[in-house]
């Protein structure tokens, strides 16, 4: 439902009746605003901390949902929608146990490639936080993960606590 015209004059959320004009607003419903609702949306986070070796990519597993408005996210991967083809809004960011002069990756895959990363290289900091987002296109069955990469010379971890490693992502309209 959507008032365009009263009187045969467009209307706006600014506008106040004139004398002798009147007009009622009536109740919209969620369905009323489909159209421009950033669907599908999803965000979770890690609950425990993950072991990272050294020098491989390691896929960053997210076990609690926080929102997944399509039911698209799960064991750790996005994957879009019948229907849903469109660009995408994706972010993620880990709480990495850096130690000294290593260097961090946080990267997001599409298909099991990596699409975008984020680099970083430690200043002898304990703990670093990487993030990486970007804008993809994605159609149906497209897949969607988070990796990430160090080279310390020993097993580091990826932090669980407070929410600290989330990933999220949401379809941008238009």
């Amino acid at each position: 439902m959507a008032i365009t015209t009263i009187n045969n004059r467009a209307i706006n959320r600014a506008d106040t009746a004139a004398s002798g004009e009147s007009w009622t607003a009536t109740s919209a419903t969620a369905s009323d605003f489909q159209a421009s609702v950033n669907t599908p949306a999803f965000q979770a986070y890690k609950s425990s901390s993950q072991s990272i070796g050294d020098s491989a990519n390691t896929k960053v597993t997210f076990d609690t949902e926080t929102l997944d408005t399509d039911s698209a996210f799960a064991s750790s991967t996005f994957t879009v929608p019948s229907g849903k083809n469109g660009k995408y809004f994706i972010y993620a960011q880990l709480q990495l146990d850096t130690g000294s002069g290593a260097t961090f990756f946080v990267s997001i895959f599409k298909n099991g490639a990596e699409v975008f990363a984020k680099r970083m290289t430690s200043d002898g900091a304990n703990r670093k936080s990487p993030a990486v987002s970007a804008v993809i296109s994605l159609v149906a069955t497209d897949t969607v993960d988070i990796y990430t990469y160090q080279n310390s010379g020993t097993s580091k971890d990826v932090d669980g606590a407070n929410k600290r490693t989330h990933f999220g992502g949401y379809k941008l309209v238009g």
